[in-house]
């Protein structure tokens, strides 16, 4: 099982900075949802900023969330120099 989410905050161009409870930190890329279903919702920014913790994974209003495997396996890690 993939780690789970600690602590999430957008970013600019619909980008979630995520942390992950083995300590990693990566940034998830949400653009290619936004034309998808019931994502196009985050396209108001309004509402993608209000994205938050819940149950290791991330929630929206509405419902929204993502697979906390989807949010590990498909984000980049963040460089720390």
């Amino acid at each position: 099982m993939n780690p789970r989410v600690n602590a999430v905050q957008p970013k600019p161009d619909y980008i979630l900075a995520v942390k992950f409870n083995n300590g990693e930190q990566k940034l998830f890329d949400v653009k290619p949802y936004l034309t998808k279903g019931i994502f196009t919702a985050l396209a108001d920014r309004s509402i993608f900023n209000q994205v938050k913790v819940f149950n290791g994974s991330v929630l929206w209003p509405g419902e929204l969330d993502l697979c906390p495997d989807t949010l590990y396996e498909d984000s980049v890690a963040i460089n720390k120099a």
